[in-house]
């Protein structure tokens, strides 16, 4: 039986993730599978790839066929390289110490690669926070000096409005009451 290491595809439409599957290369993509290997959901960033590394080299080693996809998650994981590895082994190149040596040497520079990603993703996604923010705060700055402004205007208006209004009655005020009879009279 020819076997496929390949994706099966849940999730809503715009928002698929997928599982990792070895299946008969007869059946349906999101059909019967023989095994499940793991998963990989490509809506995060950095992709989340999780994936039985054991199972998946065994069936690599037996003759299973990764797709195009699964191909790279097998080479982003490693499964690749160790089955490289591995080779290397069978053919008295060096020995399983070393080969496992290598691996690991190869998976931590990796892991540093990704994690170096990760980082500058959330670095810069802190600074664009930061320059929202101090837009944000200038913005609010330019509008609480023009509403200051305004009130200011506005009681300005008032106080020249009272002003005018205290003029106009202190000469009311300032008559006396023999003045204002002797105008009558």
């Amino acid at each position: 039986m020819a076997t496929k290491i390949r994706l099966q595809r849940h999730g809503r439409k715009g928002y698929a993730h997928y599982t990792v599957v070895v299946a008969d290369s007869r059946a349906p993509r999101d059909g019967k599978f023989i095994e499940r290997l793991g998963s990989y959901d490509p809506n995060t960033n950095p992709a989340t790839i999780q994936l039985n590394f054991d199972r998946a080299l065994y069936w690599l080693e037996v003759g299973a066929q990764p797709t195009d996809t699964a191909n790279f998650i097998l080479k982003r994981e490693g499964v690749l390289m160790m089955k490289h590895l591995r080779g290397g082994v069978k053919k008295g190149a060096f020995d399983e110490a070393e080969a496992q040596k290598r691996f690991d040497a190869w998976k931590a520079d990796k892991d540093a690669r990704i994690n170096a990603v990760v980082t500058k993703l959330q670095a810069d996604k802190r600074n664009d926070e930061a320059k929202r923010k101090d837009a944000e705060v200038k913005v609010n700055e330019e509008i609480a000096k023009r509403v200051a402004e305004k009130k200011a205007s506005i009681a300005a208006a008032q106080a020249e409005e009272a002003a005018k209004a205290a003029e106009a009655e202190a000469p009311a005020e300032e008559q006396t009451p023999a003045q204002t009879e002797e105008a009558n009279a």
